[in-house]
């Protein structure tokens, strides 16, 4: 019998807030971090969620004025901080980083182009918290954050390891948002995840973590089950018919040992582009999953690219401790060809189990089941 495998402590920051319950209540407020702004000369009033300069600055300077980092080092350490705070780091302790992009910004640096390597800024992470095991780097397109768990958990359960710290962190930059727009993917507006009238993606930025451990006590919520099936449908475009995703969900759920009528509630991908969202229901439907209340956190935060996944598994676990389905917003009118159940408003029910699911490029999609311990 494999080993089961708990999370015990969590940490998110973004537009919204530097920590869980902040962006909790945010959240649940119906907020939203995306905004319009002319930031980038090429793309006027795009709508971006970006974390404020000055506030990732003032945080940093409580935590030490020592070496220089760069923006999203920064945000790394200030998220991982409080995950770490009162535990001890051996040589049974690993750290995960999740990112899509990573110091892309460096690039734009003659002399800094080396130090744009994702392993480099892993290990510089690593150092800080003096991590003397060699870190691990998932980058995977958009499924990087919630695959990160699923490394995390494969390596407790079948290795020497005896715990695991992820952090998945990604920002806004020129390169991204030239990417996207290439695809004519970005939206002029605020996202509408499922909706008739979706357009697109808001780009958005963030940093979550979490700890994982092979010990119950004090954790929140056991890793029942996961998957990952690659489709390998396009390097951009989603499976039409949902594969990927509904061969995921269904090896989840069959790890975890539930039926679909189990899962309490579902926090989607949903980027509220024309083709994700349609695969995404189509494979809901196809997993007996349509009735079950479905939620997608980008109109909130932007699609946050390799730390999407990880920010809005560490908001669901809250919302699954608060016997709470969070709010969908930008949500209005069924824009689906399968009736997925979403809400405007939070509404409190009693939970045990949540699906999170993430689709990327390339045809990568991950599942996940989480089960309650905390009540």
């Amino acid at each position: 019998m494999s080993k089961e495998v708990y999370i015990t402590k969590t940490n998110c920051i973004t537009p919204l807030g530097f920590d869980v319950q902040s962006n909790f209540k945010a959240v649940l407020e119906k907020k939203t971090g995306v905004s319009s702004t002319n930031t980038y000369a090429q793309f006027p009033e795009i709508y971006l969620a970006e974390i404020l300069d000055a506030e990732i600055d003032k945080h940093f300077s409580k935590l030490t004025s020592e070496g220089t980092y760069t923006r999203l080092e920064k945000l790394a350490i200030l998220a991982l901080q409080p995950v770490l705070e009162g535990k001890q780091i051996t040589n049974k302790s690993v750290l995960i980083l999740s990112s899509t992009k990573g110091n892309i910004k460096l690039l734009q640096e003659n002399t800094a182009i080396a130090e744009a390597n994702l392993g480099k800024l892993a290990q510089k992470i690593a150092n800080f918290f003096g991590f003397s095991t060699q870190p691990i780097v998932v980058s995977n397109a958009c499924v990087s954050g919630v695959m990160a768990l699923s490394v995390a958990k494969r390596m407790l359960q079948f290795s020497e390891y005896e715990e695991a710290f992820v952090v998945a962190a990604d920002e806004v930059s020129e390169f991204v948002i030239s990417g996207f727009n290439s695809f004519q993917a970005l939206s002029n507006q605020l996202c509408k995840p499922y909706d008739k009238d979706r357009k697109g993606i808001n780009l958005g930025e963030a940093v979550a973590a979490a700890h994982l451990t092979l010990k119950k006590e004090t954790a929140l919520v056991r890793i029942a089950g996961d998957a990952s099936v690659n489709d390998a449908n396009h390097i951009s475009g989603p499976s039409r018919t949902g594969e990927g995703l509904f061969r995921s969900i269904k090896a989840a759920l069959n790890e975890a040992e539930i039926p679909s009528e189990d899962i309490d509630f579902i926090s989607s991908h949903g980027t509220a582009t024309l083709y994700n969202d349609e695969m995404e229901a189509i494979a809901f439907g196809r997993s007996n999953l349509l009735d079950k209340p479905l939620f997608s956190l980008k109109a909130n935060y932007g699609h946050t690219l390799g730390a999407s996944g990880l920010l809005e598994t560490v908001i669901s676990i809250e919302a699954l401790q608060q016997n709470t389905i969070l709010p969908s917003l930008g949500y209005k009118e069924m824009g689906v060809s399968q009736p997925v159940t979403i809400y405007t408003l939070p509404k409190e029910v009693k939970t045990t189990y949540f699906l999170k699911t993430a689709s990327g490029f390339g045809g990568c999609n991950t599942a996940m089941v989480f089960e309650k311990l905390m009540n």
